[in-house]
């Protein structure tokens, strides 16, 4: 008897996949999604077509050139060496995540997620081909005909153009989006371009046509650590309990229960149980049953619940963004930000402290990357003469879009010491590096008084010396 019930108590390990069937919804919140999904597209599916007059490379205002390792960014030309830069955005792109997180919740999954946008414009394909909810769930149970093949293959056939063309516009973000697609379909592009292609269009298609909620639920770490930065104070969809279920729980709005006052002298709650929540909701939970890790926070479950509100006569507002604190308090007030938190204020001046030293660091960056390395096999020479020698290989980087010539001098020995076979000027091309080898030679009474000075680069252009610290290397460190 105890090992039937032990395997009646025991769950598979893995859970089928259910599909989630989404019913379309009108309100405020809808709208914006809609918004945010329409401008994001046109920011994506635009910007590699913008042009921009470049003499170093081709016109294209946002240009990730792996072959000449430099991005370009509209007027802004970052180089390798600027991998700083990279990490301040990582760490505001972080803190951006915090402190809105901890302000209105998942905000970032619901309405800006490339998951969530892409997804959200798949599901809308399946409402025009297959139709609303009630339709789509009939087409799901009835047998393979010639309407479900329409139907179904149609809605998909669509999502896997758009998942192909949102992956040679990615690919395009890496070449001159003109050629590459003209050369893609005339089929003379490089090999890596139609992988990339294949492999993007594949988990695009997978990922918001296929799997959908799955990747929020089980595949997104945001998810599962985002309980971290929520707090009593945070805005997030929440159900008003105790104006919902009242002292008797949900009832249908039967005779004697349908207007607001006759449910409150029964004891029953404002949720009249449509399960229009839960039926538009894009991951299938019922935000009734509180604070869910899987509630993306996209609001369509307010805008449900609203319109219901409205058709039956009562007050709006029994799902509403809103801190768990203000709903199970005894008088709540209308929501608002509780931004005065200690955790939200450390958020944004990181945010603002991290922001702060990026742009400064962008705005007096120079046009030109000057190293200076030592050669130090051997450390020196000494000469037959007694003067001692250093080599040294000065590395220059023109960041412009221009070529540029640039002057070699140093500061603090004599002008006459460096030695750079008559090259004391180089031209290097926009947007390249060169190498230049340069010896110094003192004399061994100078040698033992210098031990310091500087390489100076002077760009003709601008005449802003760059000023680079080197060693001197004697035979005074053996003593």
């Amino acid at each position: 008897m105890q090992e039937n019930q032990t395997q009646e108590t025991e769950k598979p390990l893995y859970q089928k996949h259910i599909p989630i069937v989404t019913r379309s919804v009108a309100g405020k919140f809808r709208n914006f999604k809609t918004i945010v999904m329409v401008v994001a597209y046109i920011v994506y599916f635009g910007l590699p077509w913008i042009p921009w007059d470049r003499n170093s490379a081709v016109d294209q205002a946002i240009l990730f050139d792996l072959t000449s390792r430099r991005f370009f960014i509209f007027d802004l030309i970052v180089y390798p060496q600027d991998i700083f830069w990279l990490a301040m955005i990582l760490f505001i792109a972080a803190a951006l995540l915090f402190f809105t997180t901890g302000l209105i919740g998942r905000a970032w999954c619901g309405y800006f997620c490339f998951q969530t946008l892409w997804s959200d414009l798949f599901i809308k394909i399946e409402h025009m081909i297959q139709g609303e909810r009630p339709a789509r769930l009939r087409l799901q149970k009835q047998p393979w005909n010639l309407e479900k093949v329409f139907k179904v293959g149609g809605s998909h056939l669509v999502m896997v153009i758009i998942s192909v063309w949102t992956a040679i516009t990615f690919a395009a973000y890496f070449s001159y989006a003109p050629s590459f697609v003209k050369d893609f379909f005339m089929g003379t592009a490089y090999p890596g371009g139609y992988f990339a292609v294949l492999v993007l269009t594949f988990t695009t298609y997978m990922s918001a046509g296929v799997a959908r909620e799955q990747i929020c639920l089980f595949a997104c770490p945001y998810a599962r650590f985002q309980g971290v930065m929520y707090e009593g104070d945070t805005l997030a969809v929440n159900y008003d309990v105790k104006r919902g279920e009242g002292e008797k729980g949900r009832s249908i709005p039967k005779a004697g229960l349908k207007t607001h006052e006759e449910r409150a002298a029964a004891g029953h709650g404002d949720c009249i149980d449509c399960g229009f929540c839960v039926q538009v909701c894009p991951t299938g939970i019922d935000i009734r049953d509180g604070l869910q890790y899987q509630c993306i926070s996209c609001g369509l479950c307010i805008d449900a619940c609203n319109n219901i509100m409205d058709s039956v006569g009562y007050p709006r507002g029994l799902i509403r963004y809103d801190s768990e604190t203000n709903i199970a308090s005894d008088n709540p007030h209308p929501p608002r930000l509780e931004w005065k938190r200690l955790k939200v204020i450390g958020y944004a001046a990181a945010l603002v402290l991290m922001t702060a030293v990026l742009g400064y660091n962008i705005g007096t960056r120079s046009n030109v990357e000057v190293n200076v390395q030592q050669v130090r096999q051997p450390l020196f020479v000494m000469l037959s003469d007694g003067s001692i020698r250093n080599r040294y290989v000065i590395h220059i980087v023109n960041k412009t879009e221009s070529d540029e010539i640039y002057a070699i001098d140093v500061e603090g020995i004599s002008p006459k010491a460096l030695d750079m076979h008559y090259f004391r000027a180089v031209s290097v091309k926009a947007g390249k590096g060169l190498n230049m080898n340069a010896t110094v030679n003192l004399s061994a009474e100078d040698a033992l008084k210098v031990s310091k000075f500087n390489f100076v680069v002077t760009p003709a252009s601008t005449k802003e010396a760059v000023k680079i610290e080197a060693s001197f290397n004697s035979q005074r460190e053996q003593h």
